[in-house]
């Protein structure tokens, strides 16, 4: 696919949205737009006569939904999808549910704006297309119902970390495309006292604390959206807010997050990077990072910096990565420790952190 562009078809029942979008990709040399269609019946016909390497998907539209859409393509004809959907909080928990079906990233539609805002927006929805077309596609996995955790466990898993000591573990991670069915995955199966946890998923503002909620709903560890001086401890697991960098801090004894603006950073607003590099900085040898699916190089510096700190460093391997951009860069930069095959992430990581 280096030497030919990728080919997309933009789905949307915006006039307004789908110029928008078909101008910023045709600012890309690499992305050509094949087509736009208005609902997913046009959409239908556009990839009758022409099958695109990746389709831009909205979640609401007449005729026939989004979500429903993305099922039938799933099953019959299966293309990377990114879903492109507006900021509007009730989206959110279907946004989400369309990941769980299949499709690979979000990204938000582009608002007319600043110049900076769009000039952002391009970056992002370009880099969505590139990920999507290098995605490894695998049917969605069934969607599991869990009881819900007991009071005592979120009570629990707070209490017992009253007493923290300096030389108490962090974990901080990083992904990308893919990457929230593989956290999902991960952080499931951990026990209640896990380690504290600083996450950064590139993922667009409002979804993450949508995210966060789903992943508490599944988890015996808390999940929760990063708020600006939470404490890292164990049994929670803090997700950087989209559209901001989260830094992980100590006070004495105590970890904590920082949320900042700032520019993007590796392409990228929160940044791996950012986070990966505070941690080297507060951490050191107390901390154990982890680089998973996802495109591009985002983390491999600041995981770089972890290693000659101290911590102990794990990427995701190439065979359960969705896009092995990510963890590749790592490991190329010599700065991975263990390379671990999705399910046993989490075991590396409780062994390493205590």
């Amino acid at each position: 696919m280096s030497n030919e562009k990728i080919r997309v078809l933009i789905v949307d029942d915006s006039a307004v949205v789908r110029q928008t979008l078909a101008q910023i990709f045709a600012s890309d040399p690499g992305i050509e737009v094949i087509g736009t269609a208005s609902d997913p019946f046009v959409a239908a016909e556009r990839i009758a006569e022409q099958v695109p390497d990746v389709i831009t998907l909205d979640i609401e539209m007449p005729r026939m939904d989004g979500l429903t859409f993305l099922r039938k393509i799933m099953t019959q004809h299966p293309i990377p999808v990114v879903i492109c959907s507006s900021l509007a909080e009730e989206g959110t928990q279907s946004t989400l549910q369309a990941l769980e079906y299949g499709a690979v990233e979000i990204i938000t539609k582009p608002r007319l704006g600043s110049r900076r805002f769009l000039e952002e927006s391009r970056v992002t929805l370009c880099e969505a297309i590139r990920a999507a077309a290098a995605a490894r596609l695998r049917r969605s996995s069934p969607i599991r119902t869990v009881e819900p955790k007991l009071t005592a466990d979120a009570v629990l898993s707070r209490g017992s970390s009253a007493m923290l000591e300096t030389t108490e573990r962090v974990v901080v991670i990083g992904a990308s495309t893919g990457g929230t069915e593989a956290l999902k995955s991960l952080l499931e199966v951990l026990p209640p006292d896990a380690p504290g946890m600083v996450i950064v998923q590139h993922m667009p503002e409002n979804f993450t604390r949508a995210f966060a909620q789903r992943l508490d709903g599944l988890c015996r560890i808390s999940v929760k959206e990063a708020e600006r001086n939470d404490t890292v401890q164990r049994g929670r697991a803090l997700i950087a807010p989209g559209n901001h960098h989260a830094l992980l801090k100590r006070s004495g004894a105590r970890y904590f997050v920082d949320i900042k603006d700032g520019p993007l950073v590796s392409r990228h607003r929160p940044s791996v990077d950012v986070l990966f590099r505070s941690a080297a900085r507060y951490a050191g040898a107390n901390a154990v990072a982890v680089i998973m699916t996802g495109m591009g190089d985002d983390g491999a510096s600041g995981m770089l910096e972890m290693k000659q700190a101290g911590a102990v460093t794990i990427a995701q391997d190439e065979a359960t990565s969705v896009v092995f951009g990510m963890p590749n860069e790592a490991i190329k930069k010599g700065a991975v420790d263990f390379v671990v095959p999705l399910p046993g992430i989490a075991g590396s990581i409780l062994a390493h952190a205590h």
